[in-house]
């Protein structure tokens, strides 16, 4: 289908395209986090993170069609592999200490969380969200995007911020080992709706944008 031929509707407008399109890459990005060296690791988060923050926030969440939540394709073994993954490649480093969980309020003593898990969650609702738009039905992509946003605003969004604070430490600490950097940035540049039509064929080669 041409790209003049999308139906329109809201699963096919420009902002949810871009955020379906980083979402995808976001979910590669995680998927393939042991091939990746430490430093790479951490650019490439602090880049892909506030863009995928931003995409999210800029969409108007639609009403639902269906009464039932869409199906869930993330099995606990998928959640386990990827925040294996990070907890691996992060070390010691994966820990850090959470201002804005909420028993904090009742705590005597600092609440640990893990940006590995913060990352798994993230992915989960992700993956789940572009599973299901894989299924080109509009009311289920309709669904599933409600379902994605309700879940940013609750929850994923803070997890995200939080995670980026934290890797956002360790990119500018001292130490930090500069190396040549690819912008992940300019992928904001190439976001358009032919990319969503294509993302779920070629999903190495969007991979290929966050290295």
């Amino acid at each position: 289908m041409e790209i003049d031929q999308l139906p329109n509707h809201i699963v096919y407008s420009k902002n949810v395209i871009e955020f379906v399109t980083v979402a995808a890459e976001t979910c590669l990005f995680l998927e393939h986090t042991a091939e990746l060296i430490r430093t790479d690791f951490i650019q490439k988060s602090v880049k892909i993170l506030p863009l995928l923050y931003l995409k999210a926030l800029l969409i108007e969440i639609p009403e639902t069609v269906f009464d039932e939540v869409p199906v869930r394709f993330v099995s606990e073994d998928d959640y386990l592999f990827v925040r294996e993954q990070v907890e691996q490649i992060l070390g010691a480093d994966d820990s850090y200490l959470e201002v804005f969980h909420p028993d904090m309020a009742i705590s005597d003593t600092p609440i640990a969380a893990f940006v590995s898990e913060n990352l798994a969650d993230i992915y989960q609702e992700l993956k789940d969200f572009a599973a299901n738009y894989q299924l080109a039905d509009t009311d289920i992509m309709n669904d599933s995007l409600v379902t994605c946003l309700v879940a940013f605003g609750e929850h994923w969004g803070q997890k995200l911020l939080n995670a980026l604070r934290a890797l956002h430490a360790l990119r500018f600490s001292d130490g930090f080992s500069e190396v040549d950097e690819d912008n992940i940035l300019s992928t904001q540049n190439t976001i358009d709706r032919n990319s969503f039509l294509n993302f779920q064929h070629d999903e190495e080669d969007e991979l290929t944008n966050l290295q």
